[in-house]
C-alpha cells in the first residue's frame, strides 16, 4: 500500500491504528513521493514503513555529478540504514537505472521498463512470462 507524506502530516490515532492493522495483516507500506512534501525524518521512525519511493522529480534529471545524484544516493543510504527498501519512480533511461543500481536502489519503476498498461494486459504479460 502506498501512502503520501501528507497523510502522515496530520496523522490521527485512527490513521496510525489502520496502518498497524495493515502491517499486522502482512501488507507492506510504502511512503510515496518521498522528499517532495513535508519530509520529516520523524515519520520514518514513528510509522512502521517498509519502502520509501523516491519521487520522479529527483530521478528525472539524474546524471553523474548532479545534485539529484547526491540526493538519490543519500535517500537510499539513509533508508537502508533504517531497514527500509527503496523504490525509484520515473526511471526512463538506462543511465538512470545504472546509477540507481550503483547506489544500491532496491527497485525501480518507469517507462524504461514499461509504459503504463491496463491490468488485463499486465496479467497477460505475467502469464506469458510463466511459460
Amino acid at each position: 500500500m502506498e501512502i503520501t507524506e501528507g497523510l502522515l502530516l496530520n496523522a490521527e490515532v485512527n490513521v496510525t491504528d489502520t496502518l498497524r492493522t495493515f502491517r499486522d495483516a502482512g501488507i507492506a507500506i510504502a511512503m510515496d513521493d518521498f522528499g517532495t512534501g513535508y519530509s520529516s525524518l520523524a515519520y520514518l521512525k514513528k510509522f512502521e514503513l517498509d519502502y520509501l519511493k523516491i519521487d520522479q522529480s529527483f530521478v528525472r534529471n539524474l546524471v553523474e555529478g548532479s545534485d539529484d545524484k547526491a540526493l538519490c544516493e543519500a535517500i537510499i543510504v539513509m533508508a537502508h540504514k533504517l531497514g527500509l527498501k527503496v523504490i525509484a519512480e520515473g526511471v526512463e533511461t538506462e543511465q538512470q537505472r545504472d546509477l540507481l543500481a550503483g547506489y544500491g536502489c532496491d527497485y525501480a519503476q518507469g517507462w524504461f521498463y514499461s509504459k503504463a498498461i491496463p491490468a488485463q494486459e499486465f496479467e497477460a504479460l505475467l502469464a506469458a512470462a510463466k511459460r
